[in-house]
Formats: C-alpha cells, structure tokens, sequence
C-alpha cells in the first residue's frame, strides 16, 4: 500500500495507489485482488477505476479483469524520453572516460527498452536506436536487470519469451541462464560476449534503487572491449549508476 503524504491529495493518492498495483500484478488484475491488496474500500476502489476506463487510463477487460490504458503509452514514452535526457551527461561521460559507446536501458515487461545513448567517436562503433527493444537473456543490460529478480521470475519470463540465440554465443538454456547470473549478482556487473551481435562485447551494471529497473552500459568491438578495458569500466559504471540514481530518487 502507499505511503501517505501529510501534504498529498487523497483522492490523487489513491488514483496512482490503484494505477501502481495493476502494474504490480504485471498489467492485469481482478478487483478482488486489488481489494486484497489495498486498505481502501471496495465501492471507492469500484469508483476509482470506472473514472480511469472512462478516461482511457484503464481497460475493463472481457474477463471482467482491469488492464493498465492506452492513454498511459504516451506518458510512458515521454516519461522514458526525459529519463534518457537525464542520463545524457553520466553517458557521454562514460564516453568521454572510455572511448566506446554508452547506453542506457529500462525493464519493459519481458524486455527491456533502450532510452539513451551516447555514441562512441570511432568509426566502427556498438550502435543501438533509441528505442528499441531487446530480450533480457542474451544482453549485457537485460542480463544485469535479471540478477536483480528471484530464479522464479526469470524462469517465468523465459517460459514467456523462449530463449532466442542470436549468435552461436548466446546463452540458451534456462539452467545455463540462472548460473550467469548467480556470477553477475556476486561480481556485481554483467558481460556480454558476444552474446547480441558476434564481434561486440559489453559490460553493464544495473542503476540502484530507480523507480524503474535500469541499467547502464558501454559496448564495443571485441578487440577494444578487452579485459584491461573491463577494469577501467566497471568502476565507471558504478559511478555513473549512482550519479543516475541521485537524479531520480523519489522525495
């Protein structure tokens, strides 16, 4: 349940109480789940959720279940597109410090979603569009997002998703998965090997404590992004997540 704010206005309060439980439940639930889940009362709860049908913030589904609006996309796409201008300077920093592409990435359902990047000045470069979406399992950044859930949820994401292997590099069982990320949650970063695209490693570290799951990286030709490279970027990276981070704390 949220938090009250002394200060807030109560009906808003619960407006954002409902909109972020239907997004805890992943994007569709019952309204008996929500009045489980929540101290308000279920006539309020029933009140609060016809006004965002009607307003497009909320679907009422034909299984009578209640799904997130088409309404929220475009706030999520701005949303997205002014947290990437937030990080815009940490990543041209990376790129400025290491020599090679940097970006940024946020957890979408089963994917994530590149919101930045700040390119590297060499003519052969990693290059990622703003934008674009990509499976957890075979990315440095989706990999840094995952070690961050429970074995469950990654096993429940993977039976979602499958388990698509890009380049004769990419991880492709399960099982396989869940041992890269027991090593990337006790080294404290991920790497991909050329897992994406052959011939283009990465390093990435997930942002601590955003109100979103993001992570941050830089990526390049094999033959830059060697080990030595790893140790000059990973403590980089932990210095522009926490400068991240800063920004976006949540008062």
């Amino acid at each position: 349940m949220a938090t009250k704010n002394p200060g807030g206005v109560q009906s808003v309060e619960r407006v954002f109480e409902i909109l972020e439980l239907i997004t805890d439940a992943g994007g569709e639930v019952t309204l008996s789940e929500l009045a489980t889940s929540t101290a308000l009362p279920l006539p309020t709860i029933h009140r609060l959720l016809r006004t965002l049908v009607s307003l497009g913030y909320a679907r009422q589904l034909p299984s009578r279940r209640y799904s997130l609006g088409p309404r929220l996309i475009r706030i999520g796409e701005q949303a997205n597109r002014q947290l990437g201008n937030i990080a815009l300077p940490e990543l041209r920093r990376l790129v400025t410090d290491l020599g090679e592409s940097a970006n940024m990435a946020t957890l979408d359902g089963d994917q994530v979603v590149y919101v930045a990047q700040a390119p590297s000045p060499h003519s052969m470069r990693m290059f990622t569009e703003v934008g674009r979406r990509a499976n957890l399992h075979n990315t440095g950044v989706g990999k840094a997002l995952m070690a961050d859930l429970a074995d469950d949820e990654v096993r429940a994401i993977v039976a979602r998703t499958g388990m698509v292997t890009p380049t004769p590099f990419s991880i492709g069982t399960v099982d396989a998965l869940l041992d890269e990320l027991a090593t990337i949650r006790e080294r404290g970063y991920s790497i991909d090997e050329q897992e994406q695209e052959v011939g283009v490693r990465c390093f990435a570290m997930a942002v601590p404590g955003t109100p979103v799951p993001t992570a941050v990286s830089v990526s390049g030709p094999v033959s830059r992004v060697d080990d030595a490279f790893g140790e000059r970027a990973v403590p980089l990276l932990r210095r522009a997540g926490a400068a991240i981070a800063g920004e976006l704390v949540v008062g």
